[in-house]
């Protein structure tokens, strides 16, 4: 790929007053049905209270600069016709798993399999909320709450407060197979909000996948803690269709010698927007985060927003951010990416690539790297690249008889390679490669 400038452009327009802000965030409250009671009560009143205090974002926010945060404003979003049958992604389904099935984000017990697993405890939220009392009480909105600083995620705390279902998944050793959540559609102008709750103890390892399409528009959220040693592997691929709205939130703290992976895949969708905050609190652990996205503006608008903090506060610890996007027919990409490290931090790992292929001139791809050290004994780095297909790579194939169309299939998955190797399974790795070249194959003459 070749390098060029990554365009900046500002997307701003003009803010909101006050009081027309303060009447937004009521009236988008007032479309919710807010829970009440069980142990979550206190967090969410918190969460509230955040929410009032910071208020939802405006156009000119730090971390709104490149995307409209409107649609996730709005009271209310469009609704997405559903198809005659939307089908399951055929992402994972024929490998041995424990599935949970959420229809509109609410969680479907007929047609999930039986929550028992050895080494593993599996609620859901809206059946456990119905006590006083739970492990996970200790943690629910607690990671979203200290993500908030130093930047502020209002649509996260609005999840906290809103949540209306999701897992809590308690893992205590290794379990024989990973945990896949579905999401499915039954009506047009859903509305979801689903939190996720997961603690890995110490020693103990869980693979945890999640697909499908969750309402016209989403608001997830999930809080992972990592006890020493712990090990977590996330992949995401939720379909996205091409009105999709979409804000997703991970909050991870990662304790000594912990390890956590996340994968995202990205394709369609009118806005989507996925932070992560990372907060690395014990020495030698490890967290890699990456993502693989693309769009086609062929197909429906196409806005994907990567925002990542990742926070070091401990020493001899390893991050890697590895995002690669591929856009045509004038979809835009974001990445805004920072790494902190902290003071004392010492023998620091911390690395972070966002690169976009844009397949036209009407595309664009809008990026900001930072980095942030308060500590002297450190490895730090990051770059950002946007550019087009390698005519001579391209060349290459095609005088040795590779039809075009196959040949720039070829060349983005070689760009894509480096975010795909960031999943460890190669049977994972393997479906996830079939589905981009499926895609780029669908969409190869458009």
């Amino acid at each position: 790929m070749s390098e060029a400038a990554v365009q900046t452009k500002d997307v701003t327009p003009q803010v909101s007053g006050a009081p027309k802000a303060v009447d937004a965030l009521q009236a988008r409250l007032d479309a919710l049905s807010l829970p009440g009671g069980g142990f979550t009560a206190s967090a969410r009143a918190d969460a509230l209270a955040r929410l009032r205090e910071m208020g939802l974002p405006g156009p000119r926010d730090e971390y709104w600069r490149y995307t409209d945060p409107r649609p996730f404003n709005a009271p209310v979003p469009q609704p997405i016709p559903i198809e005659a049958r939307e089908p399951d992604s055929p992402l994972f389904l024929d490998l041995p798993r424990l599935t949970l099935v959420f229809v509109d984000g609410a969680f479907d017990a007929a047609e999930s399999d039986d929550l028992s697993l050895e080494g593993i405890e599996i609620d859901t939220l809206a059946q456990a909320d119905t006590g006083a009392d739970h492990w996970a009480k200790g943690l629910y909105g607690v990671l979203e709450a200290s993500g908030q600083n130093p930047v502020k995620r209002p649509f996260a705390a609005l999840n906290t407060a809103a949540a209306q279902d999701g897992v809590l998944i308690r893992v205590t050793g290794k379990p024989s197979r990973p945990v896949h959540i579905i999401h499915r559609r039954a009506r047009e102008d859903a509305d979801v909000t689903w939190h996720h709750v997961i603690r890995v103890e110490e020693g103990a390892e869980l693979t945890l996948l999640e697909t499908g399409m969750a309402g016209a528009r989403s608001n997830g959220v999930i809080e992972a803690d990592l006890a020493k040693g712990a090990r977590l592997h996330y992949i995401a691929a939720k379909r996205a269709g091409h009105q999709k709205l979409g804000n997703a939130h991970l909050f991870a703290r990662v304790a000594a010698e912990a390890q956590l992976k996340s994968f995202a895949l990205s394709v369609n969708g009118t806005l989507m927007r996925h932070e992560a905050f990372i907060d690395i609190v014990g020495d030698d652990a490890v967290a890699h985060i990456a993502a693989a996205v693309l769009g086609d503006g062929n197909v429906g608008a196409f806005h994907h927003d990567d925002t990542v903090f990742v926070t070091h506060g401990a020493e001899r610890c390893e991050s890697r951010q590895v995002f690669k996007k591929v856009l045509k027919n004038g979809a835009e990409g974001v990445f805004q990416g920072k790494i902190l490290v902290k003071p004392g931090a010492q023998k620091t790992d911390g690395y972070q690539i966002s690169q976009a292929l844009l397949l036209d001139e009407r595309s664009q791809f809008l990026a900001k790297p930072e980095l942030e050290i308060y500590a002297d004994d450190v490895q730090c780095s990051h770059g950002s690249t946007t550019g087009a297909l390698d005519e001579t790579a391209l060349f290459y194939l095609r005088s040795r008889g590779v039809p075009k169309d196959r040949a720039v299939v070829f060349l983005v998955l070689s760009f894509l390679a480096d975010a795909l190797e960031e999943i460890e399974d190669e049977v994972l790795r393997g479906q996830i490669n079939d589905r981009l070249e499926a895609w780029l194959t669908r969409h190869g003459n458009q």
